[in-house]
């Protein structure tokens, strides 16, 4: 009988030891598993940011137009869309745009000839972001 109780105390034992190991297991992984997510976002952020800085802002005071149709503006050389003639550069001092057309440029203010907003000044900066 007393031989019984020790065989069965010690399996109890022996049950309790594992599900404490177990039980220290998962803690350890749970933690890992943070700590690494912890890590892996401020590296991720880190790199956005970096990203961010290579960037160039595209935004100048330099439009291109039709000699033929002035009313034709680009932000990039190409071709005119009335006749096909090659856009020549225009110094402007301020670009003017609409906050739900960005493709509608004009170098003065204005309404939207899409949807009839006010055209808004686009800010330059001719610097890199940061």
């Amino acid at each position: 009988m007393q031989l019984c109780q020790i065989a069965a105390t010690t399996q109890e034992n022996s049950n309790n030891y594992l599900l404490n190991t177990k039980t220290k297991n998962v803690k350890r992984l749970i933690i890992l598993f943070v700590a690494a997510t912890c890590t892996l976002g401020t590296f991720a952020q880190g790199a956005k940011e970096k990203m961010a800085t290579n960037k160039m802002d595209t935004t100048s005071n330099i439009l291109y137009t039709c000699t033929m149709h002035p009313e034709v503006l680009s932000e990039k050389p190409g071709k005119c869309s009335k006749c096909g003639m090659d856009l020549v550069q225009k110094k402007v001092g301020k670009i003017y745009t609409c906050s739900m057309h960005p493709d509608m440029i004009s170098d003065k203010p204005g309404k939207c000839p899409k949807c009839g907003m006010d055209m808004v000044e686009k800010k330059s900066t001719g610097k890199m972001k940061k």
